[in-house]
């Protein structure tokens, strides 16, 4: 008798282990493990964003790279519901999730840009939009040989088609790789070829990426409304200077308050956004400064 006691003392205690585990692992705000879809051109941004945010409680997000439109068709097969975008839903997007009862939570973050590069071969570092925005349209200004995209289901290439006013990429003169450091690495090989990457591959490069840096221009991109000239800097990008701005979200539509939450409020709150404005890119809300007052200076040399 004592020891079928004992016994089911053991299953008890066993049971309590394995209860406590499962408690341990339950996905809060700040601990726990999910999966974020990152928009391809946005990674590195989002790789300093996750590790700061893992040292700082106890949780794992784990990070896929996809073109944007791999990211919605995993997002609508619900194999994913925290997503980084450079758009917000659009109405079909945000119905479907109403149609499964849930109300995604669209969090604006930071600024980039669309980087248009070329080989360091050609001196001539100005381009007029309209050049660029023929080509998607299948013409072929004489200057240059054509455009290098990264993807063709990738968020750049879909921003440049809604300029241009077309469906898809054309047939002639425009290619297509699967990465931006594939797109930087070709610019920097051949002449004449004008390469579309996230500007935020150019701020913080891949060690695959950085290599070819030296070998490449950023194009200064001409204005519609003063007719000037502007790079992809912090300054143009945040004064709304720069023609191929955009703005970036995280997406969340896991319906309940997991990571997707509380990284959400992470990226969006002071550190998160230091880290925007660290990297190059223009935070939604520029990061507090603290100022110590002194009453009395040292001037003492020792």
């Amino acid at each position: 008798m004592r020891k079928y006691s004992e016994f089911l003392l053991l299953i008890a205690f066993a049971f309590l282990l394995v209860t406590c585990k499962k408690d341990n692992q339950k996905e809060t705000i700040l601990q726990g493990e999910t999966t974020i879809l990152v928009d391809q051109t946005l990674t590195p941004i989002i790789e300093d964003q996750v590790q700061i945010f893992e040292d700082q409680y106890k949780a794992k997000i784990n990070i896929e790279s996809k073109s944007e439109g791999e990211i919605i068709e995993t997002l609508v097969k619900n194999s994913s519901r925290i997503a980084i975008l450079s758009r917000t839903l659009t109405k079909e997007e945000a119905n479907y999730f109403a149609s499964n009862k849930l109300v995604p939570k669209i969090t604006p973050f930071a600024k980039d840009a669309i980087a248009l590069i070329i080989n360091k071969s050609n001196n001539d570092t100005l381009i007029a939009l309209q050049d660029v925005l023929e080509l998607m349209q299948g013409k072929q200004p004489s200057k240059y040989k054509g455009l290098v995209f990264d993807n063709p289901n990738s968020s750049t290439a879909r921003y440049l088609c809604e300029l241009a006013g077309v469906k898809n990429l054309p047939a002639s003169n425009v290619f297509s790789y699967q990465t931006n450091e594939e797109v930087i690495k070709y610019v920097a090989q051949n002449e004449g070829m004008i390469g579309i990457v996230g500007i935020n591959y150019i701020f913080e490069p891949t060690p695959a990426g950085q290599q070819y840096l030296s070998k490449i221009n950023i194009l200064k991109i001409k204005s519609a409304s003063d007719n000037k000239y502007y790079s992809p800097t912090q300054n143009n990008i945040a004064e709304g200077k720069y023609p191929l701005a955009r703005e970036l979200f995280i997406v969340n539509c896991q319906g309940y308050s997991g990571l997707g939450m509380g990284f959400a409020s992470f990226i969006a709150g002071e550190t998160g956004q230091r880290i925007v404005l660290k990297s190059g890119l223009v935070p939604i809300r520029v990061p507090s400064r603290k100022i110590r007052i002194r009453n009395q200076i040292n001037n003492d040399k020792k």
